[in-house]
């Protein structure tokens, strides 16, 4: 697994607009939002410094690119203070172990202060920054349980979803974790629709599909090399019909020109085919699967009652 190149990330980092700043750090008047730093240092301690990252590409690139939670500090009048931005300064330190203690210690020594309630998500974050996602997902749902309608519970949602989601393993591996992230992400955006977190959610709900249909992909090929066909094509299909607007749909088209080609069924080849050359006319898959379908006397024609052209027009309607 890639490990953070850096501590926090902005929001441009994260591809979200500039407005989800203010909205996050709420509270928080001393910081200029018209910066978008690089770290939590970048808009927590003044430095207001521009990043120009340009946006993932990969599940691997995306790890770390958790938006903060609010981090707003204590006034020094209020006894809890000392703890709680010890807590924050440890942060940005990067000694989230300690920060992680600090914040457990706000919680047990003052259990029912407003600031009790925002050092569990940050006790959760710097369990997430340390890779303990056990820790991380534990403190998350804990505060859900303790404060099921509060105005922070979609972020605890959305790092138990981030949680699951840098478990994701290589495509050659079970890909059980792969969707259990996909499931967290999704509740994200479905609970929290036009938030922040919900459209980062979303950005990695994408990779995390492309993941899925590319492990689909993987073991099709293996079964279609060794000439177990009708294996290879439900493979390929589970790519049509569940994971359509990844990026390996086309080649899955080709595939099962491919497949029901060696299997005689020239109906549904040719509909493959067909389907492949309609919606990916550019795509070297389909040049291929064209000149596949002629070295065999035929070309491509659409049967509209095949299960390929259902699929595809059910999400296209």
């Amino acid at each position: 697994m890639a490990r953070r190149s850096q501590p926090i990330l902005s929001l441009a980092r994260s591809g979200l607009a500039a407005a989800a700043l203010t909205t996050l750090l709420a509270g928080c008047t001393s910081i200029d939002t018209s910066g978008m730093g690089s770290s939590m240092g970048d808009y927590l301690w003044g430095d207001s410094k521009s990043s120009d990252s340009s946006a993932a590409s990969s599940i691997a690139d995306t790890r770390g690119s958790a938006i903060a939670p609010d981090t707003q500090a204590v006034d020094d009048a209020e006894p809890i203070a000392k703890l709680y931005n010890k807590g924050l300064v440890d942060l940005k330190d990067k000694q989230y172990k300690s920060a992680a203690k600090q914040f457990g210690e706000v919680e047990r020594q003052h259990p029912y202060s407003q600031w009790a309630t925002r050092a569990i998500l940050l006790q959760a974050y710097s369990f997430y920054m340390r890779n303990e996602y056990d820790e991380a997902t534990a403190a998350a749902k804990r505060f859900i349980t303790l404060h099921p309608g509060h105005k922070d519970a979609a972020y605890a949602y959305y790092l138990i979803a981030l949680c699951q989601y840098e478990q994701i393993g290589t495509v050659t591996r079970d890909q059980t974790a792969t969707k259990k992230a996909l499931t967290a992400l999704e509740e994200v955006s479905l609970r929290f629709p036009n938030t922040p977190y919900a459209r980062d959610a979303s950005a990695k709900a994408v990779l995390a599909r492309d993941h899925l249909a590319g492990k689909e992909m993987e073991v099709g090929r293996y079964y279609e090399q060794r000439h177990a066909y009708t294996s290879a094509i439900n493979r390929f299909k589970t790519v049509i019909t569940e994971y359509q607007t990844t990026s390996h749909t086309p080649e899955a088209l080709y595939r099962l020109t491919e497949c029901y080609l060696a299997l005689g069924i020239r109906a549904e080849a040719q509909t493959a085919a067909a389907v492949l050359g309609y919606n990916y006319p550019s795509s070297r898959w389909y040049k291929d699967a064209y000149n596949l379908l002629q070295s065999n006397g035929l070309s491509p024609s659409e049967n509209k009652q095949s299960w390929i052209s259902k699929a595809i027009n059910s999400v296209v309607n």
